[in-house]
């Protein structure tokens, strides 16, 4: 993998209220919905583990606290241990890597939006470059491609552009550059927002108040030619619905789910 995808970290977005997923929702935040016994969180950073990046900034917010237990208990639950009853020791039988991964934990505020939450991580974030991405979707965007169109097209950020279904609102593109956006479409050939995000630093300073990351500071850079978009082609599916989570349990049950390309 490209030595350069170590020193770019991942925002992940995972503090939202999740209210069209309530069957789940209401108990654990969105990001911990289990697809084939693993919480989507784990899916996606999996994912950007296989092709390099090892760093991750979780933007925390409702339920947080069940997404830091998850990861304090991470290690140990991976492990083969004994437990001294009399005494209360816990030891690890052979040491082994669980994964590679640095995480940061960060509470951006129960009723942050997204731009607001993505302001927050700013001294984390520490005047990088970072990958960014939403906690309930998945794809098989080859990332390193991802960050190789950024580079070209020398832009403050470059979106992944993806074609589902003909509920969402649309991206409209001229050539490689994002000049606008576009109300839901019936149109099966729009581009929306796929959620796969390379942005710089400078980006951040775009974002005014607490404001969704989505409308103003996005259409602004679309506005000023600073915002690339990368077709992607292939599978890509978000889980914003109980039938979007029964879909993605069907993609594993049939033992070849299209985003697990690290097997």
């Amino acid at each position: 993998m490209p030595e350069r995808n170590k020193d770019i970290p991942v925002v992940i977005l995972c503090g939202g209220f999740g209210t069209r997923l309530s069957e789940h929702t209401s108990v654990i935040p969105k990001p911990m919905v289990e697809i084939g016994g693993r919480p989507m969180l784990w899916h996606i950073m999996k994912y950007y583990s296989h092709f390099g990046f090892h760093e991750f900034i979780l933007a925390l917010g409702y339920k947080g606290d069940y997404i830091k237990r998850y990861f304090m208990d991470f290690y140990c639950l991976c492990q083969d241990l004994t437990v001294t009853l009399e005494d209360g020791k816990v030891s690890t039988h052979d040491y082994h890597c669980v994964e590679p991964w640095k995480v940061h934990l960060v509470d951006t505020g129960m009723e942050s939006l997204t731009g607001e939450r993505l302001k927050r991580l700013a001294p984390v974030i520490n005047n990088r470059r970072f990958m960014m991405t939403y906690g309930d979707g998945v794809a098989d965007i080859n990332l390193d491609e991802l960050l190789s169109r950024h580079e070209e097209m020398k832009g403050l950020v470059t979106i992944t552009a993806v074609q589902p279904p003909a509920r969402f609102g649309a991206l409209q593109i001229a050539g490689d550059q994002v000049v606008g956006f576009k109300e839901k479409t019936t149109l099966k050939e729009s581009w929306i927002n796929g959620g796969f995000f390379v942005i710089e630093p400078k980006a951040l300073d775009y974002i005014h108040g607490n404001v969704m990351w989505e409308h103003d500071p996005l259409e602004t850079l679309a506005r000023e030619g600073k915002l690339s978009a990368y077709r992607h082609y292939t599978f890509w599916q978000c889980m914003d619905t109980l039938r979007d989570v029964k879909y993605l349990e069907s993609l594993c049950e049939n033992g070849a789910p299209p985003w697990q390309i690290w097997r």
